[in-house]
């Protein structure tokens, strides 16, 4: 039997690695536009963040999901996030 290798991504937060099932994906979609992506399979470049309101402060302080999207990132959007985080805690 072998031992399936579990990916492993690091929290644009905190910096810590984690597994990628314990992480929310923050995806920039081809047409532009900056989403959470529960499901971790949307199409686009994308960054991770724990499932933290902590780690989600963090990240929109210090700019770290924009410069990883390669792109600007609106404070609604960070409200969005906040907001479906909460609800699925």
């Amino acid at each position: 039997m072998t031992n399936k290798k579990i990916p492993m991504r690091m929290c644009c937060g905190c910096g810590e690695m984690k597994p990628k099932r314990e992480l929310i994906r923050i995806v920039r979609t081809p047409e532009g536009s900056v989403r959470l992506d529960l499901t971790g399979k949307m199409n686009g470049r994308g960054a991770y963040v724990c499932k933290s309101t902590k780690c989600l402060a963090i990240l929109k302080k210090n700019k770290r999901a924009a410069r990883t999207l390669e792109c600007e990132i609106a404070d609604s959007i960070y409200e969005e996030m906040l907001n479906e985080l909460e609800q699925n805690s």
